[in-house]
This record gives C-alpha cells, sequence and structure tokens, in this order.
C-alpha cells in the first residue's frame, strides 16, 4: 500500500498502491480508445475495440475502495458525511470538465456537428447541466450526437458512480455478505443477458439517454461496484510479484482484442465483455490489491498514474472532439495524424496533472475544512 496522498482526508486509510496504477493504465486506455473513434464506422472496426471495457474496471476498483475504506465506520460516520466525502473527492474535476467542455466547444466544428447553431445562453446552460451532472436528453442536447453530457462525454459515467455511492450508503452496505454474493450473481446473469442476447452485442452504453443505454450502463454499474464491494469483504492477499506490470500489460491487452465475431455473430462479442468484466478483471484487482511495489521505479509509476488518472479521465474528452474534427476536415489518416494524437495524450496527462496539483487538490483541501471541520 502507498502512503496517504497530501490531499486526501486526515483520516483516509493508506492506499492500494499498485490499484492506483492500474486505475492510470486504463485511464491511458480510454484515452486511445477515444483517439480511434475518429477513424471507426462503428463498433465493429474501431481500434483498442474494447477500451470502454476500461470503465467496469473503474467501476470494480470504485466498488473495492469504498467497501475497504468506509464499510468499518458507519458506527462514527453519518449517511451525510459519506455524501460529503465523495462530493469532495469527485465533483471538482466533474466542474473542471465541463468548464473545459465549453471553453473548447466552439473550435470543434465539422461535419459531424454544427456548433454556430449553438447560442452562447444554451452553451452556459449545458456548461451547468453537465457540472450539476443532469444529463441532457437525445432531443435537447447541444451537438447533436445523443450524448448525455455533449461538453464533456465521460461525464455519464460519474452520473452512475454517484448512483452507486448512493446504492451502498441506502442500501447495499446493509445486505449480508451471502446476500451480496447473489446480487453480485444476478446482476452478472443480467449483464451477460444483455452483453450476449442484446441488439448491440457489446456492453459500450450508458453514455445517452435511451433505452438500452440507461438499462446497460445500469447493470454495468449494478454488476461491477457491487462485485468490488464483495471482493473488499472477502479480500485474502495472494503472494504475487510483478502484479503492476502483470495488471497492466493484462488491460492493454484486454482493450486491444479486436471486434470479435462481426455483424453477424454479435453474440460472440457479448461473451468476450462478460469474460473480462466477469472474471478477468474481479482477477486483475484481487492480484493488484495483493502486490506490493519493491522497486522505486515501480513505486513512482504507480503514483503518478494513480494522481493523475481521474484528471486525465476527466479532461481528454474535449480534446478528443477537437481531434476528431481535425482528422475528418482534413480526411486524415492515423498516420498522417499520428503526431497529432501523441500530442493529445501528452497534452492530457500534462493538462491532467496540472488540473491536479493547481486545483483539485487545492479545492478538495478547502472543501474539506469548510464541510468537514476537525473529522476531515
Amino acid at each position: 500500500m502507498a502512503k496517504i496522498s497530501s490531499a486526501a482526508f486526515a483520516d483516509t486509510k493508506p492506499h492500494y498502491h499498485i490499484l492506483d496504477g492500474l486505475r492510470g493504465v486504463a485511464a491511458l486506455v480510454v484515452v486511445c480508445f477515444h483517439i480511434f473513434e475518429a477513424y471507426a464506422t462503428s463498433h465493429l472496426d474501431q481500434r483498442i475495440n474494447h477500451g470502454y471495457l476500461a470503465v467496469d474496471f473503474f467501476f470494480i476498483l470504485s466498488g473495492f475502495v469504498i467497501g475497504y475504506a468506509y464499510d468499518d465506520r458507519w458506527k462514527r460516520m453519518t449517511i451525510k458525511e459519506f455524501i460529503k466525502r465523495r462530493l469532495i473527492r469527485l465533483h471538482p474535476m466533474v466542474v473542471m470538465g465541463a468548464v473545459i467542455g465549453a471553453v473548447m466547444f466552439y473550435t470543434q466544428g465539422c461535419s459531424v456537428w454544427d456548433v454556430t447553431k449553438v447560442s452562447i445562453g444554451i452553451l452556459l446552460l449545458s456548461m451547468l447541466l453537465n457540472a450539476l451532472l443532469i444529463p441532457m436528453t437525445t432531443g435537447f442536447e447541444i451537438r447533436g450526437v445523443g450524448e448525455m453530457y455533449p461538453l464533456n462525454g465521460p461525464s455519464w459515467s460519474l452520473l452512475f458512480e454517484y448512483i452507486g455511492n448512493l446504492l451502498y450508503v441506502f442500501f447495499i452496505r446493509k445486505l449480508s455478505t451471502a446476500a451480496l454474493s447473489v446480487l453480485v450473481l444476478l446482476a452478472a446473469f443480467g449483464l451477460g443477458i444483455f452483453a450476449i442476447f442484446g441488439p448491440l452485442g457489446d456492453i459500450c452504453v450508458g453514455y445517452a439517454m435511451t433505452g438500452e443505454n440507461i438499462v446497460g450502463g445500469f447493470l454495468r454499474l449494478l454488476f461491477s461496484f457491487s462485485a468490488g464491494l464483495l471482493m473488499s469483504r472477502l479480500f485474502n492477499p495472494v503472494r504475487i510479484k510483478g502484479a503492476f506490470w502483470i495488471g497492466g500489460i493484462s488491460i492493454v491487452m484486454l482493450a486491444a482484442v479486436p471486434r470479435i465475431g462481426g455483424s453477424e455473430n454479435l453474440w460472440m462479442n457479448g461473451i468476450y465483455d462478460t469474460v473480462c468484466v466477469v472474471l478477468l478483471f474481479p482477477l486483475i484487482v484481487w492480484l493488484g490489491a495483493s502486490g506490493k511495489t519493491t522497486d522505486r521505479v515501480t513505486a513512482r509509476i504507480c503514483t503518478f498514474l494513480g494522481d493523475i488518472s481521474y484528471p486525465l479521465y476527466m479532461v481528454h474528452y474535449p480534446f478528443i472532439y477537437l481531434y476528431y474534427a481535425w482528422v475528418k476536415n482534413e480526411n486524415l489518416t492515423f498516420a498522417e495524424s499520428l503526431p497529432g494524437a501523441l500530442a493529445l495524450i501528452v497534452g492530457s496527462v500534462l493538462l491532467a496533472y496540472l488540473c491536479l496539483k493547481l486545483y483539485d487538490e487545492p479545492v478538495r483541501k478547502f472543501l474539506t475544512k469548510c464541510f468537514l471541520h476537525k473529522r476531515a
């Protein structure tokens, strides 16, 4: 485990160091997955094809960490305090992502969307709704591509993260381990049915206010978050060397597997998604929680990746819109746009680090002092 961040609450437990690093690897996978969206015609030919599964990995990690951090605190912690803690931890970057998305909006015009028809007033309203995590319906979102949050698409997973936190605080934490196990099994069954027999053949859903996105997004959350909580209760470390490298390489390889089965056999890809989320990701989390960093280089990598993982996830997508418009407007191949793709990755990492140090950590410290007083 790692030492506590200077921005953490005073009574925060030590982190699982390797899990922090694996979260950073998954965040980088998401950035690469979104870059390749510029060249895809559908999910069938998307490179880094299963990068969307990183969100399920995040949900499992979240459940595991929430269970570890809070399950034994309820005799001295109120529901109100828990909700404050989660808002302080997560929401400053939600607001920052919305602001960056609004600032970048008018630079992102291409044939896919016409941003010139959007007034400043509507843009500011959209920014406010995004900052408050109030989703926009299909007919009213300003980009016209169906996202809940057209200024910063990945915000959808934070909405589900908050739903998971509320389910935890009001319901799931009260379940016995046996009852929680049943919930996890039922959610796994539901997720598998959706992935294998659903209309898409995958679980790349949750980002829009449509029936399949709402159902699929909730199933993704319910299984992964609950499974992480269950693992936190049952966790018994095993002896494993090189856990970060094994886990990190595994995440990249699983995300990079091409689409399976094509358009004729959607169920095959659904099976792959189900196996990754239900079996392989929990195993990776278990190995990551079991391992220890034994050298300075790995420890520094895990610390850095863990620090930037959440800010990176929340600030990169407005620049993906810009990259997408550039590729489409100039009709570029990936080779031709490779310098821009590399600059986007490096720039997003630098921006994430700056946001962390100059905004996120100071704001969280200020909010903690104001709203949690001496208990934080």
